[in-house]
């Protein structure tokens, strides 16, 4: 029995995400290495979008650091404001 691909596509199965852009990166192995294994233990998945949700979150945690610091920085001058 032989199949026929005579009328059959090229391309991508399922059509990507627009709000994601292709990019070519290279990082170390013992990154990709781990989020990969995350991954293989989860029993499937996909590592880049694990790799992206990691650096959402890191973003997020910069964010929330500077807000904290602001926040700390904006309580000391109007302690210091409302002593004088």
């Amino acid at each position: 029995m032989t199949t026929d691909f005579s009328k059959g596509k090229r391309g991508a199965v399922i059509t990507p995400d627009p709000n994601k852009v292709r990019i070519t990166i290279r990082l170390d192995a013992d990154i990709i290495d781990h989020f990969k294994n995350i991954v293989n233990k989860a029993g499937g998945g996909n590592y880049q979008t694990l790799i992206n949700d990691a650096l959402r979150e890191h973003i997020k945690e910069q964010n929330k650091s500077l807000e904290n610091t602001l926040r700390r920085v904006i309580r000391d001058e109007l302690h210091d404001f409302k002593t004088a």
